[in-house]
């Protein structure tokens, strides 16, 4: 799961998702949002309440994320999954501020002005998330990048894409690559954060290397015409980044890799390409990115760029923009991805459908219809 503005609806997907058979719940970023709420709750339009002044402005303080965190808590929906299934989670910008990247904020304040914000943010996301005592913050640091086991079936490497990485290129507009983003100086990670991933993927023993982490990670082409358009704040605008990651899976022998992503409010499905500019290279690994809770509001089956996006990437094998999140089974043979979405989220009670299954098989990556 990821993204879920209370502002942009309710959070319906979480009623099915609590009633779901799930181990765990991976939480890809975007719990909360910097933004203000109104009085009625943004899209929700309550009728039987006021929500306090408060909440009516951006969080800047520890106080403002702290408040923030109670209102989203209050909602009945994620209550209930956090009742029902255990969360592992990571964050991604909006926790502190849209877009940030490292110690370098949106907007053009200085930069000790905008550590304090981070460092209030992050002290709140700690007391308020399921962490442990490795995760406490240390003024505006905290080490959220983690490895879990779940036995020899997969190992878990969790990714932070926000507090160590490069500034974003051209502006952090959508552009085409070139030689600011294509700079092998530049990283997503930062090299101690890199390094532990590729020497935990050396020693794994486990049959799946999952990656749950922030943004899209394999390339998406913004345009039909070549050269095409990619966004900076996603890994294409950090490609030498990626190519170090891709490089080390193979190194390392990694066979049967699968990145979790969240971040862009649609749910996709990817095969990770050795070369995206190859089609007939290796496939290396599968990616399965989660849509929003209720970010982007209703959204829509087919986004407006659907077909663009569809025939300017040939790996991309599953696009859908409505609510929803996904499961995934891990087994011994093969890995089964299932696309719930709902329907509606600024009004209650959506029912839930699966919009697509793929599979991909032990030792032979790559996604297929299930």
């Amino acid at each position: 799961v990821s993204c879920q503005a209370y502002h942009d609806g309710y959070y319906t997907p979480y009623a099915h998702l609590a009633a779901d058979d799930v181990d765990l719940v991976l939480h890809l970023g975007d719990y909360l949002y910097e933004y203000a709420v109104n009085s009625v709750g943004g899209q929700r339009n309550y009728t039987d309440r006021t929500l306090p002044d408060l909440f009516n402005r951006e969080t800047l303080t520890l106080e403002d994320y702290r408040l923030r965190y109670a209102l989203y808590k209050s909602d009945p929906d994620l209550s209930a999954a956090h009742a029902a299934h255990p969360f592992v989670v990571t964050w991604d910008d909006h926790e502190t501020e849209n877009n940030y990247a490292d110690d370098i904020p949106e907007n053009s304040v200085p930069p000790e002005e905008f550590l304090l914000r981070r460092a209030a943010a992050y002290r709140a996301y700690w007391e308020n998330q399921p962490l442990r005592q490795p995760q406490r913050p240390t003024g505006p640091d905290m080490r959220l990048y983690r490895r879990l086991h779940w036995g020899r079936l997969a190992q878990f490497d969790v990714l932070d894409t926000r507090q160590y990485r490069s500034d974003q290129a051209y502006g952090d507009k959508a552009h085409v690559p070139g030689p600011e983003s294509d700079d092998p100086a530049r990283t997503m990670t930062g090299a101690t954060q890199e390094r532990w991933l590729l020497d935990g993927w050396r020693s794994s023993r486990a049959l799946w290397n999952v990656v749950p982490q922030q943004v899209l990670f394999a390339r998406r082409h913004m345009d039909a015409t070549t050269p095409s358009r990619v966004s900076m704040d996603a890994w294409d605008g950090y490609s030498a980044s990626r190519r170090r990651v891709l490089d080390g899976a193979k190194a390392a022998g990694v066979e049967n890799l699968m990145v979790l992503s969240g971040d862009v409010h649609a749910a996709y499905a990817f095969d990770i390409k050795d070369d995206f500019d190859d089609q007939n290279s290796a496939t290396l690994g599968t990616e399965i990115v989660a849509t929003s809770i209720s970010s982007g509001r209703d959204g829509a089956d087919k986004p407006a760029t659907w077909d663009t996006y569809m025939s300017a990437n040939p790996h991309l094998k599953f696009f859908n923009g409505r609510r929803g999140y996904v499961t995934v089974a891990l087994g011994r043979e093969s890995a089964r991805a299932d696309f719930k979405t709902v329907p509606y989220v600024t009004r209650q009670g959506a029912p839930v459908t699966t919009a697509a299954s793929f599979v991909t098989q032990v030792g032979e990556q790559g996604l297929k219809p299930a």
